[in-house]
């Protein structure tokens, strides 16, 4: 055991040692080569580029108290609102319309697959990202009164 005046010269002359270079300590800097993968699951896996809803949602596999909600894309469509789902996984709300202009601004002919990328940030600095393909379509609904 070190008494107190013993572990003050201790630490004393283990500074000095890190000064003079007797000591190095290593240090790296940490770069995430790769964003987390995680799984979604978007709603509606058909989107109609009739319908009349308001909102995409998309649940994830990552829990919410790991992601910064404000950060979170899909196909560069800011998140419009967020919240934690009855297991505690991350759940991203997007405005269905902006998802709709989306795909008409691809010019695509529909019906057409669609990649949809959920992309973040959670509160270490960690990107993660997770892809679901979807259906998208343009189908006026039966009894709309729309030709």
């Amino acid at each position: 055991m070190f008494t107190r005046t013993g572990r003050a010269g201790l630490i004393s002359a283990l500074i000095a040692a890190i000064s003079i270079g007797l000591f190095q300590i290593p240090v790296t800097a940490y770069s995430q080569e790769e964003p987390i993968p995680i799984v979604i699951q978007v709603s509606p896996s058909t989107l109609n580029i009739q319908n009349q809803g308001e909102w995409v949602t998309i649940h994830t596999d990552i829990a919410y108290n790991y992601v910064m909600g404000a950060s979170v894309i899909l196909n560069d469509i800011p998140i419009a609102w967020w919240k934690s789902d009855n297991q505690g996984n991350f759940v991203a709300k997007f405005v269905i319309l902006e998802v709709k202009e989306l795909v008409t601004g691809l010019g695509i002919e529909l019906p057409a697959q669609l990649d949809l990328t959920l992309w973040g940030t959670t509160y270490s600095g960690e990107t993660f990202e997770g892809t679901q393909t979807i259906t998208v379509i343009d189908v006026v609904p039966v009894g709309t009164g729309k030709k």
